[in-house]
Parts: C-alpha cells; sequence; structure tokens
C-alpha cells in the first residue's frame, strides 16, 4: 500500500488502472479499504482506482481525534488534491456515503459524482439518533465488544454468506474503541440534511434491505434529482454480499451521467 501524510497522520491507500473518471472508494464505520473489493477489481481493467483506509482504521494512523464528518471528509479531499484526481466518481458505503456526500457540499470542484451504498442517516429522525446514542452509551459501559459485536450482527439477513460475515465482524471489532465510539459521535453530529441539500454533484443511493434509516421518499422531497436503486437478498454489506447487482447499476449510472 502507498501512504500520505496529513496534518502528521498517515493515510493508507491502493491505487490501480487508469481511465477517466477516476474512482474513490471509501469505506464504512471500523471498516477497510477491501471492503469495496469487487467493484475495486471490476473497475480498474477501465478507470483509475483509488481506495484509502481512513484514519483510525486499516493501515492508517490513530491519532486521538479528528473523527467527525468534515474532518474525515477532507482527509478524502486531501488524498484527492494529492493524487491530482479530477472531479472523480466517491463511492462511499455507510460512513463513506456520508462522507461522500458531505466531499460534494465541502468540496464541489473536486467531486465529479457520489454514489453511497446504505449511507448511514442523512435524514436523521429523532428515533435514528437515539439508536446511535444507545450504541454510544454501551460502547462506553463494560459489555463494550459484546454490544459492538451485537450491534454489527444485526446489520446482516440469515442469506448473507457466514464466513464472509464472520470476516466482517472480525474487522469492525478490531478497531480501539475509543475511535469507535468517536466516529458515532460525529455521525450523530453530522448535519446530513445540509450537506445533502449543498451537493450538487449527481447521486445514486444504493439501499440494502436492512437500511432503513433512509426513506426513499424522505430523500426525494429534499431533492428531486437523485437517483435510488434497492438490492435484494443481502444485508448491509450489499457491495460485497450482491457485487452483481451494485457493479451494474454503480456502472449505468456512470454511464448516464457522462452521456
Amino acid at each position: 500500500m502507498a501512504q500520505f501524510t496529513r496534518d502528521g497522520v498517515r493515510l493508507h491507500y491502493i491505487e490501480e488502472g487508469a481511465g477517466e473518471p477516476a474512482f474513490v472508494f471509501v469505506h464504512g464505520w471500523c471498516c477497510d479499504h477491501t471492503f469495496f473489493e469487487p467493484q475495486f477489481e471490476h473497475f480498474k481493467s477501465s478507470h483509475r482506482v483509488v481506495a484509502l483506509d481512513l484514519r483510525g482504521c486499516g493501515g492508517s494512523d490513530r491519532p486521538s481525534d479528528g473523527y467527525d464528518i468534515p474532518t474525515l471528509t477532507d482527509d478524502v479531499a486531501a488524498l484527492c488534491r494529492e493524487l491530482g484526481l479530477s472531479r472523480p466518481v466517491v463511492l462511499g458505503h455507510s460512513l463513506g456515503g456520508m462522507i461522500g456526500i458531505e466531499l460534494a457540499a465541502r468540496h464541489p470542484s473536486l467531486t465529479g459524482a457520489v454514489v453511497a451504498v446504505d449511507p448511514g442517516p442523512i435524514d436523521a429522525l429523532p428515533q435514528v439518533r437515539e439508536v446511535f446514542e444507545a450504541l454510544i452509551a454501551q460502547l462506553e459501559g463494560p459489555d463494550s465488544d459484546a454490544a459492538r459485536k451485537a450491534y454489527v450482527e444485526s446489520l446482516f439477513i440469515p442469506s448473507d454468506d457466514a464466513q464472509r460475515r464472520r470476516r466482517i465482524v472480525e474487522t469492525m471489532c478490531a478497531v480501539p474503541w475509543p475511535i469507535a465510539v468517536a466516529v458515532l459521535r460525529g455521525v450523530v453530529s453530522w448535519n446530513g440534511v445540509g450537506a445533502f441539500l449543498t451537493a450538487k454533484a449527481p447521486m445514486l443511493v444504493l439501499r440494502s434491505k436492512t437500511g432503513g434509516s433512509n426513506d426513499p421518499a424522505r430523500l426525494l422531497a429534499l431533492r428531486s434529482d437523485i437517483q435510488i436503486g434497492v438490492t435484494i437478498g443481502s444485508g448491509h454489506f450489499n457491495q460485497l454480499e450482491v457485487p452483481e447487482q451494485v457493479t451494474p447499476m454503480i456502472e449505468r449510472f456512470v454511464h448516464k451521467m457522462r452521456a
């Protein structure tokens, strides 16, 4: 893996392929760059593709702060500038989808389009915030490890691949709990509606069976120009579980965007 440094924090990434537009893959909470592997492998034959480990995850540094969504977003923006990427398609899963939307709002000249794959709550209703605040309280309690494992397990459906499920749970439970909590606090404090309305880049939102926090009707009422797709037969990690559904929808979206 390659690395670059932003404000003293080393961030690891991988890069392959050639061709425009470039694709930048941003993983979710407590995950790493491998969580978009099927799409990375598919698109590298015709596009420049980059996937990073967010601070606190994978091979990147684990500083004591900087886990709010604007700072994580500025890390991604710094990577785009470091690599000279010209208006890439930013593909984010879960937390990464929120970061993609924030990037389009904060750095519009850097963002060509956003694909938010089962993103975290954009229009966070009070009951959704309560769920995250309760999870934060559990992660700060004596049964933190069990609480995190239970939450991650809730993101799957019974038909999801068992071996993949074990790997995901193991990866997501390995990030130190102070970092996991700090990122969740950033999720709760994020002004998702403000970013969603400010972002002008073309946007595709791909929901899964478990992605109940972003009601399509509410999103379309805020921005009627977005595209929304839904996968079947998969839990939250649909980009890994059903890439045969997710990857063609991304491909079609990018093709239509450029037409």
